[in-house]
């Protein structure tokens, strides 16, 4: 039985999930036959980019784990060393800390580490910045990207996902993007899933690499945010604890997560 803690957390959420316009309720979405994907074992190239250290492990680490899990080869690409996330410290001494955060993170999930080289606080979408972005990912040759939802109040975030979809069209949409939430509706806004990944055998992991972001505080930020947002996507889902995405398809016409 749930606590009171963390009712009143849930409770929260749910007042900030429900004044998202287009949200689909949980009865929607038992109503539209909505199920948690689950990853088959393969060789599928799975990138994910996010805008600082701690950002894939927050709205996408399941799905992630689950992916590796499986023998499917995992890169997590980083805009930024997250050089002004730790107050007191200088840019240079927060990106070594927190690169080293993701680095053992991404050992927990199972994924390479790449930095995309733009700085924390700075980050910007020019024509350089998308070819270096089209560059990784040519590198990787993905099947299918996750990235930021690109509407969301911290810009690292929206660029993030903006030089995503860039990229994406330079390749001729030769992939999928899922875009995942953090923090939704503090963050993450009009946020409307469709596509469900059941992570309740990797949620432990998941809790491990985000815990490693000892920096960021990642106990209070899954506490606060992210377990909420899991058991309430799980909920639409009907499994324990979910990640929730959201389509953009590639010129192949993918619906649904490769791999599942």
């Amino acid at each position: 039985m749930a606590t009171t803690g963390m009712c009143s957390e849930r409770r929260a959420f749910l007042r900030h999930a429900l004044a998202i316009p287009g949200l689909l309720s949980t009865g929607a979405v038992a109503a539209a036959g909505i199920v948690a994907a689950q990853v088959k074992p393969g060789s599928l190239k799975v990138v994910c980019i996010g805008a600082h250290p701690d950002d894939p492990e927050s709205g996408c680490g399941g799905t992630l784990a689950t992916y590796a899990a499986q023998g499917h080869r995992v890169t997590i690409v980083y805009l930024t060393r997250g050089e002004r996330g730790i107050p007191g410290k200088s840019d240079s001494e927060a990106a070594a800390i927190r690169t080293a955060e993701a680095e053992t993170a991404c050992g927990v999930i199972g994924a390479k580490p790449v930095f995309a080289g733009q700085v924390d606080g700075s980050t910007e979408v020019t024509r350089e910045r998308v070819n270096s972005v089209s560059g990784i990912l040519a590198a990787e040759a993905p099947d299918v990207v996750f990235t930021h939802w690109p509407i969301d109040t911290h810009m690292d975030h929206e660029v993030a996902s903006l030089l995503t979809i860039r990229a994406y069209v330079a390749a001729n949409r030769r992939f999928p993007i899922f875009f995942f939430e953090v923090d939704a509706g503090a963050q993450t806004m009009g946020f409307s899933p469709a596509h469900y990944v059941d992570i309740s055998s990797v949620r432990e992991k998941k809790k491990t690499a985000l815990f490693a972001h000892k920096s960021q505080n990642g106990e209070r930020i899954y506490s606060e945010h992210h377990e909420v947002m899991e058991n309430w996507r799980g909920r639409e889902a009907r499994v324990t604890a979910a990640e929730a995405f959201v389509l953009l398809a590639s010129a192949r016409g993918a619906d649904r997560l490769p791999g599942t």
